[in-house]
């Protein structure tokens, strides 16, 4: 279809908008190709940074796209797997199957991803972004088609939090069958530990014959599994999800002189985990590291999430597009987990099971044992959630003099909560067996609502001139928060409660540019203000850094290769004090750290060795690794359980100097292999310097990963792969409460079938 020429109209509005003269506006029908990629395929692209592997090799900033390919090949279900392709990101395991994953980037604070924005779709899927952004509910991988991470100064599209970077994860999107109608595809695995996967699509888009055509979509994920880890006293310590997304769209059809696309999208999972904070003892550990003590047989953890998503886009002209997208998302989950022993908390029972003897007796529940009346408090942790928004992105486009400009213009409002609504129910340990000894009333431990109100703005001009593109950018925000404290009395909530607010108002500027050396090398830096909001009631002041990087491109047919350093310079490192980070202070403090700094450096290297050969075999090779260094500069005191009393020059905790990830694979006509190592170097759980002490050492570990592929017929395949090939025992960390281990060796196999 060929470029459909400018209404002096818009070409006027568009002007205007801009406040430039016609002169400079006068080539804005002319001198670019359609974006028939955007109206026919990813719809979202003013809102997300890049939409391919391709595009995220022109970005002015650190970029990263995974495409469905890259997550077809190991088809694994752990985004912490997923996100090892990725240089510069910082994971913190926790039970083994990515369901609650704590990823940062360049070094910072992982825990439930809140130092990062998550998105699905280019909409913020945390809990409660701003007020509450820790991540007890994350998307599951099988059902991502694709995952961007960016770093760079692009991360200001992003927000509220950008100190450290993005990740946002593509849905399936409807199929596009050649030829028109339905199609789809079905993957039925099963594996180890009485695991059970199964994943089906089927939708398409169909021509009425008149100005447009209608698209729809229908998938579900279904996962089980009995889990790896065995409970002293019996039963699961696995997971059930149930997963389902519909899409229905609406797009103008071949020949229209106005593109459009709309699409609804409506997602709704359930999620019963036989989950717990409690760890082992490093002594239990090193005897059975997959043992799970009598104390946590009650945790559980039910999540129930639904997203409602509404995304439009018109073409005003060949470069004139606005794009908007309206949002809820609502989020409800009760985990009910052991707490303390007899009012110690698990972590201090754990450190020194021999000063509280007692309490570990309790926690381990031997037979024959019985603990003191009520000796075990177990929490419900009820809370309900949700997020609302709506965002406009203006693109346009247009020449001055030399220069070529693609200009974005963003506004977004979004309001979210939390409401906790929990309380602490008290056991007796008798023979193994958790009795309950009396029931609290709802609401009698926390009872309380955190709110946030915002608006977002950014603006974004990616300018080409000869062999440099700059991308200059600012973002605005300005955020109102506030706490409601009903007490723990007040169940009914009709008394005065107290009430804190706080208003938070940010300029986020950022800077990224490219140099084109050759047709293949680049030279690519930028700089940008990092950001992360207080909570609602905290007096902690904002988390601010100043971010930069700068490194070389490679891109040449079958090889490709970037070197990007980094720096990120904190004037306020912020810790929030949660359960899952050890509990040992106040949940919901937050600590100021004051000046700290992280530096490194990422590597990515990828060549297909088959093709270079003249092989009829692809050989695809790769390379991923990060060298990071992070440090305070500050002296202080706290309580928060990462940091303690930290000292100029004491390192970040969590934070591994090296990580590398190698892949080689084998391609055929009708088969595939794939194997990939995965070495993450040792961490400390808490601040400090010098040699890391044992009880609080994460231990470095080598995984391998083997996957095959075989075709059957031209729509099926069959699918094997091992995880963790030579069974590797780890400690992924000592929070929230003790040692924890990695996934043992994994094996699933199944059937892959597209139609």
């Amino acid at each position: 279809m060929e470029c459909r020429g400018v209404r002096q109209v818009v070409a006027g509005t568009a002007a205007l908008l801009l406040g430039l003269s016609g002169s400079g506006f006068a080539q804005v029908g002319g001198g670019t190709e359609c974006d028939e990629p955007a109206m026919r395929g990813l719809t979202i692209d003013r809102i997300v940074v890049t939409g391919s592997k391709e595009q995220a090799q022109e970005v002015a900033g650190s970029v990263h796209f995974l495409d469905e390919e890259v997550l077809e090949q190991q088809a694994y279900g752990d985004v912490n797997r997923v996100l090892r392709q990725v240089p510069g990101v910082n994971i913190v395991e926790e039970e083994g199957f990515g369901l609650r994953p704590n990823i940062g980037i360049r070094g910072s604070g992982t825990d439930r991803n809140s130092k990062i924005a998550v998105m699905e779709d280019g909409v913020p899927i945390a809990p409660a972004p701003y007020s509450a952004p820790a991540a007890y509910y994350f998307p599951r991988t099988p059902r991502i088609h694709a995952v961007e991470v960016t770093k760079g100064p692009a991360a200001i599209k992003y927000g509220p939090q950008t100190v450290a970077g993005a990740i946002n994860l593509f849905s399936t999107p409807i199929p596009e069958k050649p030829g028109g109608g339905f199609g789809g595809k079905v993957n039925l695995f099963g594996g180890d530990f009485g695991t059970m996967r199964g994943h089906g699509l089927v939708g398409g888009f169909i021509e009425t014959g008149k100005a447009f055509d209608i698209g729809m979509s229908f998938e579900t994920l279904q996962e089980h599994s009995d889990g790896f880890k065995k409970l002293d006293s019996g039963g699961s310590t696995g997971f059930r999800i149930e997963d389902y997304v519909a899409k229905l769209a609406f797009r103008s059809a071949e020949g229209e002189p106005t593109r459009q696309y709309l699409e609804l999208k409506v997602q709704n999972s359930d999620e019963v985990s036989d989950e717990t904070y409690l760890g082992l003892t490093l002594d239990d550990f090193r005897a059975n590291p997959y043992r799970r003590y009598a104390g946590s047989q009650r945790d559980q953890l039910n999540v129930q999430h639904q997203t409602y998503q509404a995304t439009h886009r018109i073409d005003l002209s060949d470069r004139l597009d606005l794009t908007t997208t309206a949002y809820y998302t609502k989020t409800k989950r009760a985990w009910y987990k052991l707490q303390d022993v007899s009012g110690t908390g698990l972590s201090a029972i754990l450190a020194d099971p021999v000063t509280n003897s007692a309490q570990y007796a309790a926690m381990v529940g031997a037979t024959g044992f019985t603990s003191p009346a009520g000796a075990l408090r177990v929490r419900n942790n009820n809370r309900e959630y949700y997020g609302a928004g709506i965002q406009s992105v203006l693109g346009v486009g247009f020449d001055m003099g030399q220069t070529r400009h693609q200009l974005e213009l963003s506004l977004r409002y979004h309001q979210d909560e939390e409401d906790r609504f929990q309380q602490d129910d008290r056991y007796t340990m008798t023979n193994g067996t958790m009795v309950l000894s009396s029931a609290g009333a709802p609401g009698s431990q926390a009872n309380r609502i955190g709110e946030a109100k915002a608006w977002a703005a950014y603006v974004r001009d990616t300018i080409e001139w000869n062999r440099w593109t700059f991308v200059p950018g600012v973002r605005y925000e300005t955020i109102q928060l506030q706490q409601t404290n009903y007490g723990t009395g007040d169940p009914g909530r009709t008394g005065n409660p107290s009430v804190q607010e706080n208003t938070v108002d940010v300029v986020l500027p950022g800077f990224g540019t490219t140099y084109k050396l050759t047709d293949a090398w680049k030279l690519v830096g930028g700089v940008h203000r990092g950001f992360v909001n207080p909570s609602p009631g905290s007096d902690a002041d904002a988390e601010d850094s100043w971010n930069y990087e700068a490194g070389v491109r490679f891109n040449r047919g079958y090889s490709r290769f970037e070197a990007v350093g980094f720096l990120v310079d904190y004037q306020n490192l912020v810790g929030t004090c949660t359960a899952s980070t050890g509990g040992s202070c106040n949940i919901g403090d937050q600590f100021d750290g004051g000046e700290a700094r992280v530096y490194g450096l990422e590597l990515v290297a990828a060549y297909d060795a088959g093709e270079r050969l003249g092989l009829e075999w692809s050989v695809p090779l790769s390379a991923v690794y990060t060298y990071t260094q992070g440090e305070f500069r500050t002296s202080f005191i706290s309580s928060f359980g990462e940091w303690g009393n930290v000292t100029t020059g004491d390192e970040l905790p969590l934070l591994p100097e090296h990580q590398l990830t190698l892949n080689a694979g084998l391609e055929g006509y009708t088969w595939r292999a794939f194997l990939t190592m995965n070495y993450v170097g040792e961490a400390r759980a808490r601040a400090g310097t010098g040699t890391i002490p044992e009880n609080q050492r994460v231990d470095s570990r080598t995984i391998f990963d083997v996957s095959g592929e075989v075709d059957v017929t031209r729509d099926a395949s069959l699918f094997a792969s091992v995880h963790n090939l030579t069974d590797e025992v780890y400690n992924v960390g000592f929070r929230p409460a003790g040692a924890r281990p990695g996934m043992p060796r994994t094996f699933m196999a199944g059937l892959k079938v597209n139609f």
